[in-house]
């Protein structure tokens, strides 16, 4: 029986009405102590939990439930108003277990099969213990309630600034919490700004290798850490200019080599727009006409404290910081997509050090915060602070492993929707075919050179230039939409578009929506931000929320492009992007109001109504296929939307390649399992982009000095996306086919290839992973600490990963490396995938990286399935199956299998095959097929190989080993 099957298998249990019981005199208990002169509070038993009105602290109402077996709710309330709890985004299960209630010492205890919570009736403090009894959970009070002073609208009533803080200077490590960009895996003693943004995603669902996880049920902007949150430079640091004196450091303003103008600064801030292209922080007049200088800020600094501090480089553009004469960050971002890149500098309270900073702006943001040393107990503690919230609310997940913790969140958050077969298979993008006939052209040449592909995608701007939103093709440039569909068809592959939730004032598509009042139109009518598309037109976003406006979203969809056979959906900038780099506080401001409520108190999740609208039409309208989405951001439970997340628009930069690894494993790591990048980085630095021949398509077009460094950068982020949960190739110029990146015969060329074909040859394996994460709530992308919890060293490893649960991935990252260190975790054997050598667990070693290759590991006992060499995943269902197995310690694997097309697999059309491999026998156990599907290959023949050492073939699918048997769904025993 699967988790799901176990855990909705819950029985609920009926209580009677609830009874006002008063509290007994405390003893000494875990939860709180309590002395004879406190005085305890009351609890109500309630139909799936208890509330208790505590005698002190700042909460209220502490309510908590038993979700399931090993999940308790806990919602803490600055009064006694239950009914005010907002409504979850995250969150559609309801209370569904059975549980005791008891009363002793002062102290509730709520127990349920797979755990407990204990509520001390003197502070309201929940204390959460796993089913033996051991404390997982301890906070330091009920939670903290304070005024939201970050709202720009007068904050709703009852909402508060929040925060709950647990288990001060724990030793244990935190992960998941989304998609983030600074390279992080494990965030204890971390801090991280958990926000929505072009290329952030937050979920905010923190998982600890203790195994117990924390579903913070709030989408509004929170800090993770130090709730204080990144301050500016002056706020803790003593700033002197380049002369020694203090108030800040002396800038030097220039427009190439030429100064301009020199000034002293104590904050630096350049960080967003107030209106349309207007900045918040204008610069300096001294400059005239010069809009995009190059800045340098000299001086140095003196911390108000010992220990590590955080710095906080805001930038797009070049951007430099150096601090003691080293070069700690060196950044470029295209001008309009800025973020943060994080730094830690161990600093002595009273110690001047030098601080240089330089910015070439190229029309671009800068800014730099600082965040001084918390306390070491504070430091290392579980905290969340959200701006804005009705209650504090959470969810605690108990478990026996990680699998175990995400399969609740899930059950909380929804089923993670299976996508459909294709989705697993390559797909090509690009910024964007401007034609249909060019799009077309692309498939064509894919199946030419016989390049796996299964997905072309038709970015933005196939609209006519005035009508954004309207969903109409461009007559010009598109003027046969279902002919260029049904050619993409024709030649086997999927077409997705990219539909975004913004309407132009002029449309029909956006009239309709504001009518009913749908539009979140103060842009519009108010603030009138241009575009930038032509002269700019004025545009606004809608409103999501409300059932009705998803219907009316999706039917304009429906009716304009879901006639013309599109496949898959990429809604892009739900964010929702208003208008780039406005300040959060404008964001806010713009986003309100909603049918829900106020910008900043959702302000993280209008990625989910937005998807969910578009998902639960299309399968009502269109239910014979599977649902898929590509969405920019996302937010707890967008996986219940049939969608995948991917990593907005990086850049191709080397640095950039290397947080993508952790951005990913962050997203997996929270419970979102369909996760995907731009492989190569979205937009490139100009000298890439430009040259004295006009804009790059074909990479001949570049400057003969860029043609190495780009195609290196190109091949190594392609070997990794080969190991994402979605192959995907995306960019701006230069063109990023394959054929665009290399001439046919090169290393490059061949290595991509190579890796594309290879994720094919794995589509068993990795489609088989796939159906797991439905059925079984398992990971395909899978941070070490998933398999590997006890091994500190792999546990904060941010840049290799296990995909699924036999292979080991170690992208390179560095330019010019042709090795890489690879640690491979203790209590297992290895293999090197590619020459089958083993090794011994708990050791790094030295794996070969030539261009062509990037370092693959292989578990030992693992059973690997793979398939034939293919075009398209639907082809060949019936060929020989290889498995092969890779000694050293007994392995078992199950085959999963589908229609890859319909949602038959939710009412059981599906089928198992379960292979044991016993080691120390060289016998593997084939079992009896469970299960059926319209269409399923009853009879394949299974060829098995062994790898027990080196051997030349040890990565070549191709083999056709001694040993085969004709399976048709009996089972069976091979000797080997």
């Amino acid at each position: 029986m699967n988790n799901k099957t176990r855990l909705l298998g819950s029985v609920a249990i009926a209580v009677s009405a609830a009874l006002l019981l008063p509290a007994c005199q405390p003893a000494n208990d875990s939860a709180s102590a309590v002395s004879s002169q406190q005085q305890a509070g009351n609890f109500e038993r309630t139909e799936h939990g208890v509330v208790v009105y505590p005698s002190q602290g700042q909460a209220q109402a502490v309510q908590v439930q038993v979700y399931r077996d090993n999940i308790f709710r806990v919602t803490s309330l600055a009064h006694k108003q239950l009914d005010a709890v907002a409504e979850s985004i995250q969150v559609v299960a309801s209370p569904n277990s059975a549980f005791n209630v008891s009363s002793e010492d002062g102290v509730v205890t709520l127990s349920a099969s797979g755990g407990k919570a204990q509520i001390s009736l003197v502070t309201g403090a929940v204390e959460v213990f796993d089913a033996s009894g051991k404390s997982l959970l301890k906070p330091v009070n009920s939670g903290e309630f304070g005024p939201v002073t970050t709202d720009p609208i007068t904050p709703e009533a009852n909402s508060y600034a929040l925060r709950q803080q647990w288990n001060r200077g724990s030793k244990e490590g935190f992960f998941g919490l989304g998609q983030h960009q600074n390279g992080q895996m494990n965030y204890a003693g971390e801090n991280l700004f958990m926000t929505t943004h072009n290329l952030e995603i937050t979920i905010p669902m923190v998982v600890s290798n203790r195994n117990y996880g924390v579903l913070w049920d709030n989408a509004s902007m929170t800090h993770f850490g130090d709730p204080a949150g990144p301050q500016p430079l002056d706020k803790h640091l003593t700033l002197f200019d380049e002369d020694g004196n203090p108030g800040g450091l002396t800038a030097y303003y220039y427009d190439g080599d030429k100064l301009l103008h020199k000034q002293k600064e104590a904050k630096p801030d350049y960080q967003f727009l107030a209106n349309n292209n207007t900045r918040e922080t204008p610069f300096p007049e001294e400059l005239g006409d010069v809009t995009q200088p190059r800045v340098v800020w000299k001086g140095s600094m003196q911390a108000d404290a010992d220990g590590e501090h955080l710095f906080k480089m805001y930038s797009s553009g070049y951007a430099t910081l150096r601090i003691d004469g080293e070069e700690l960050l060196h950044r470029w971002r295209m001008n309009w997509n800025p973020w943060y890149h994080d730094v830690k500098v161990p600093l002595k309270a009273g110690e001047s050090v030098p601080v240089e900073m330089e910015w070439d702006s190229q029309g671009g943001y800068f800014y730099v915060e600082h965040m001084p040393p918390q306390p070491e107990q504070d430091r290392y503690s579980l905290s969340f602070a959200s701006e804005s919230g009705k209650s504090i609310d959470y969810y605690v997940v108990v478990a026996d492993n990680y699998d175990g913790v995400v399969a609740g969140y899930r059950e909380l958050t929804g089923e993670a929707v299976l996508l459909p077969k294709w989705a697993y298979g390559f797909w090509q993008s690009r910024e964007r075919y401007t034609n249909q006939q060019e799009l077309v052209d692309v498939v064509k040449e894919y199946r030419k050179r016989g390049i796996p592909l299964d997905n072309i995608v038709l970015d933005w701007s196939y609209w006519p230039q005035d009508a954004w939103g309207s969903h109409d093709f461009d007559k010009e440039h598109f003027p046969k939409p279902k002919e260029m569909v049904d050619e993409v068809h024709a030649l086997n592959a999927n077409i997705m578009i990219s539909v975004w939730p913004k309407f132009y004032s002029t449309t029909d598509h956006y009239k309709e929506l504001d009518a009913k009042g749908y539009m979140l139109n103060k842009n519009v009518n108010i603030e009138k931000n241009l575009d930038w598309i032509g002269e700019g037109y004025l545009n606004g976003f809608y409103d999501p929320y409300p059932e009705e406006a998803q219907e009316i979203f999706w039917r304009q969809i429906r009716d304009k492009l879901n006639v013309v056979g599109i496949d898959a959906w990429w809604l892009d900038a739900s964010e929702p992007d208003i208008h780039s780099n406005l300040s959060f506080t404008k964001r806010k401001e713009i986003m309100t109001p909603m049918s829900v409520g106020h910008g900043a108190e959702y302000f993280n999740s209008y990625a989910v109504p937005n998807a969910e609208g578009v998902y639960k039409g299309e399968r009502r309208d269109d239910g014979d296929k599977r649902s898929f989405i590509l969405t920019r951001s996302g937010f707890g439970g967008i996986q219940r939307a049939g969608a995948a997340i991917w990593s907005g628009d990086t850049v191709p930069r080397w640095s950039n390649l290397r947080e993508q690894i952790a951005a990913g494993l962050g997203a997996s790591l929270a419970g979102m399992p369909n996760w995907t990048m731009d492989i190569g980085g979205f937009t490139p630095e100009n000298h890439y982009r430009y040259t004295s021949n006009g804009t790059v398509g074909h990479f001949s077009g570049l400057e003969p000095e860029d043609v190495q460094p780009w195609q290196e950068l190109n091949v190594r982020w392609f070997q990794f996306g080969a190991f994402v949960p979605l192959f995907r190739s995306h960019g701006q110029n230069p063109y990023r086919e394959i054929y665009n990146i290399a001439d046919e015969g090169s290393e490059v060329y061949n290595s991509m290839v190579y890796y594309t074909r290879l994720r094919y040859r794995l589509m068993p394996y990795i489609y088989s992973e796939a159906g797991k994460q439905y059925h079984d709530h398992n990971t395909l992308m899978r941070g070490l600490v998933m398999d590997f919890p006890n091994d500190i060293t792999a546990i904060n490893l941010n840049d290799q990963y296990m995909f699924g649960p036999g292979l080991l991935v170690s992208p390179v990252h560095e330019e010019g490396a042709t090795t890489r260190d690879v640690y491979l975790p203790e209590g297992t054997g290895w293999f090197d995938f590619y020459t089958g050598k083993t090794y011994q667990g708990g050791q790094t070693v030295t794996a070969d990286a030539p261009l062509s290759r990037m370092p693959l590991f292989v578990k030992a006992g693992t059973i690997l399935p793979t398939g034939p060499a293919i075009q398209t995943v639907y082809e060949q269902p019936d060929a020989p199956l290889l498995l092969t197995i890779y000694a050293g310690a007994d392995g078992d694997y199950t085959l999963y299998e589908d229609d890859g097309k319909t949602y038959g697999y939710e009412q059981g059309a599906f089928s198992t095959i379960h292979f044991t491999w016993d080691d120390a026998n060289s016998t593997l156990a084939i079992s009896e097929r469970q299960g059926e599907f319209e269409g399923m290959v009853e009879k394949r023949d299974i060829r098995v190989r062994v790898i027990r050492g080196e051997q030349t073939d040890a990565a070549d699918f191709s083999v056709v080993p001694a040993t085969a048997v004709r399976y048709e769904g009996t089972a069976q025993s091979v000797s080997l």
